[in-house]
């Protein structure tokens, strides 16, 4: 049977006004799919500044493809 848990008693450090945190802000469903959007806009533009780098990298690829075949 195993012993059963003890609560750790609290660190003693006392909550100050800098460690609370902020109120819990209930979010609208306009806020919410405002929010999906951006990061979803986000993760867009990211995606396609690594395709593009992709590409650029792949255009090198073929050029040196090219001097292989060419020699």
């Amino acid at each position: 049977m195993p012993a059963p848990k003890i609560p750790e008693p609290p660190s003693g450090k006392p909550a100050t006004k800098d460690t609370e945190r902020k109120p819990w802000k209930k979010k609208t469903p306009v806020e919410v799919v405002l929010d999906q959007e951006k990061k979803l806009r986000q993760e867009i533009a990211e995606t396609e500044k690594d395709l593009q780098q992709k590409r650029v990298q792949l255009q090198k690829f073929e050029q040196a493809r090219k001097i292989f075949e060419g020699s």
